[in-house]
This record gives C-alpha cells, structure tokens and sequence, in this order.
C-alpha cells in the first residue's frame, strides 16, 4: 500500500467535541490527535476590532476544526465562522488574526501562504446595494483571502467586485425569488490554487468553487481577469482539485432545488474536466452510484496520484476510499458509543512526496505533549 496519511477533521459523539486525528491509512493507526479549547481560544478574540460585530457561534460543544493544514512541526492552521488561526502540536493557540470571518477551505499555494474564503465586513460594494448589515443578517460579501503563514493579510479581494469588474452583475442582482433581496448569491466553498504554469492557466492563478452558482471560475489576481468559467453538468459543486496541467476535477453534489426542497437527484459525482477538448466525464461513476453517495451540502473528492479515490460524504458521517478500478479499499463511518452518525470537518489525505515528508518529519520529532 503506498504511503499516505489521513488529517481526519471530526465531531467525536463521545467528547462532544470536534478534534483531528492524524492517521497512517497503511494501518490505520493514530499517530497524533489535536484537540484545542476552543472556548478558551474565543476568549482572546480581539473585541476592538470590526470582528466584535459577528456573532461567534462556535464553542467545544459545537466547532469542527474545518479543513486544517498540518505544519512539518505538527501545527494546523483553521478557521471556519472565526477568525484564521494557529495551534500548536499540543493544541493550543499561537495566534488568531483578522477581522474577516473566514469559512470553508483552506489551501496552501506555492509560496507557503494561504488562502481562504472569508465574509468581508463592512461589505465591499455600495451601501444603496447591499445594505451595511453585519453578520449573517446582512449580505455575505464573499471574499478570497490570502495570508502569511504568521497570519498577516497578503491580499484580499471581494468575489461580488470580481463579477462586477468582469461584467458579471447579472449573477448578483436577480433574485430567485420576486421581489426578495438574495443575500447570498455566490457562497464561496472552495479556492484552489494554481501552483505551476500550464496550457490553460499560469502558476498563481485560482479556482473558485461559487456553489450558488453552480459555477466554477479561474481567476487571475495578477490581473483581476476571470479567464475561463463553467456552468453545469454540475449543481451545488463543492472542491475543485487540479489533476494535472489540463483537467480539474468538482465534486457535483448534484442537488436541486425542488418543489420539496434541497434534494440530490440521483447521486453525487466526481466530474473531470479535460481543457483540451472542452468536455466532462464523470470518474467511477457506478461505484459513487453502487455506493449510494449523496451529502446534500458540503462533500470532498480526491483524485490519488494513482488514480484512487477518497470521498467524504460529509451530511452522512461517512468516508470512502475507492480503488482506481472502483472497488472499495475501506469506508468509515463517523459512529459514537451511542449509535449516532456525526460529520466530519472537510479532512485532507495526504500523498505524494511532499505531504509525505512533512508527516515524516513530524513524527520524527517529540510529539508527545505534557497534558
């Protein structure tokens, strides 16, 4: 089995906690958990700053640990609902900067640095247009985020200026609903960025997962230019990975709003798309089909190196690693001493050469902790 590690993101029903794992997928031991108090971390936040506004609804009871990223040294950077943040292998905090609410994914870029989907308060654009409401009572001015491993802001730009710049108004300002202000029209899930030149894109350009949309975009910050955008086969997409210097991969929720509500029509898909020849194909789509895989919101999916694939099935606590043929190596559910499901925080499996020897290095080093 090639090396590889799970960083698994959870609620653990027994704590009634969120915590992380990290995980040796050749054996599925635990090599190390982190655990923070997140109450005592909400403590330090500082109220002087335009932060004080946004009601912090995350407490231990509560708060995933959503999406970290692991350091050489064993620390996770995090912050979903909540300010970015920093602990160390012992779980506690080193810092927490910004006064931008950020959510959803986090990803390293070629430098070293982080990006992040985050809410922009004040709101970016006029006041006659959306309003200075903070907080989720008010526009979600969605805004990407990209910053210094010690936490300092390095850029930050409003998704809604993006679309206004290039022309994309339209997406914003025409309510679903008659005569209803939509105070979430893009919800940005997911920014990956672009870390070596290609065909079709250059080396600090990204890709923006817009889930109320349905879209993905590539923009390029250099140049504030949207310079390729896509529309369906795919409804309420979450994770968009790139594969290699021509195809990316989304994963299509396939979730519609029907009469009912929410639901998946169907089952959810992994879907690549080849820049080469403009088309889609859906990737084991009879094993996402046999294995009935439909999380309504959230879900992750990524390609190995070797042509594996782990989902997570985030409304279902469950996890699955598919074989490159579409058989199942393993699954996981998210099961407590109660029987009860619960979800996972957008974990991250590791591979490849890199990943491998930041965990490598990590567990060469103490990484015992005192308490």
């Amino acid at each position: 089995i090639e090396e590889s590690y799970l960083l698994l993101s959870k609620y653990d029903g027994d704590l009634k906690e969120g915590i992380v794992e990290l995980i040796d997928l050749r054996n599925f031991s635990t090599i190390h958990t982190w655990n923070p108090d997140i109450n005592e971390i909400n403590k330090s936040i500082n109220k002087s700053t335009e932060f004080r506004n946004i009601p912090i609804d995350q407490n231990n009871f509560r708060a995933l640990i959503k999406n970290p990223i692991i350091t050489k040294n064993g620390e996770l950077f995090f912050g979903d609902g909540t300010q970015f943040r920093k602990i160390d292998k012992c779980s506690k905090l080193v810092f927490q900067k910004g006064n931008d609410l950020l959510h959803h994914s986090k990803e390293e870029d070629f430098d070293g640095n982080i990006w992040s989907p985050a809410y922009l308060f004040p709101q970016s654009l006029p006041f006659e247009k959306v309003g200075r409401k903070t907080s989720w009572r008010g526009y979600l001015d969605d805004g990407i985020v990209q910053m210094k491993p010690n936490g300092d802001i390095i850029f930050e730009k409003s998704v809604s200026e993006i679309l206004i710049e290039n022309g994309f108004e339209n997406l914003l300002f025409t309510s679903k609903e008659i005569n209803r202000f939509n105070k979430d029209p893009i919800h940005l899930n997911d920014i990956q960025p672009v870390n070596s030149d290609g065909p079709f894109w250059q080396r600090g350009d990204l890709f923006l997962s817009l889930r109320h949309q349905s879209m993905i975009l590539l923009y390029r910050p250099s140049t504030n230019k949207i310079i390729w955008s896509a529309t369906g086969p795919f409804f309420h997409q979450h994770d968009v990975n790139i594969i290699n210097n021509h195809s990316i991969s989304i994963f299509n929720n396939n979730s519609k709003m029907f009469f009912g509500g929410d639901v998946v029509d169907g089952y959810n898909e992994i879907l690549i798309f080849n820049f080469r020849n403009n088309k889609f194909k859906s990737y084991l789509k009879d094993s996402m089909y046999k294995e009935e895989v439909k999380t309504i919101t959230q879900g992750r999916g990524t390609i190995i190196s070797n042509g594996d694939l782990f989902v997570e099935e985030n409304n279902y606590g469950r996890l699955i690693y598919f074989n490159s043929d579409g058989s199942v190596r393993w699954t996981h559910v998210n099961r407590a001493k109660n029987g009860k499901v619960y979800g996972y925080g957008w974990s991250r499996i590791l591979f490849g050469n890199e990943e491998v020897t930041k965990i490598k290095n990590f567990m060469q080093k103490n990484n015992e902790c005192n308490s």
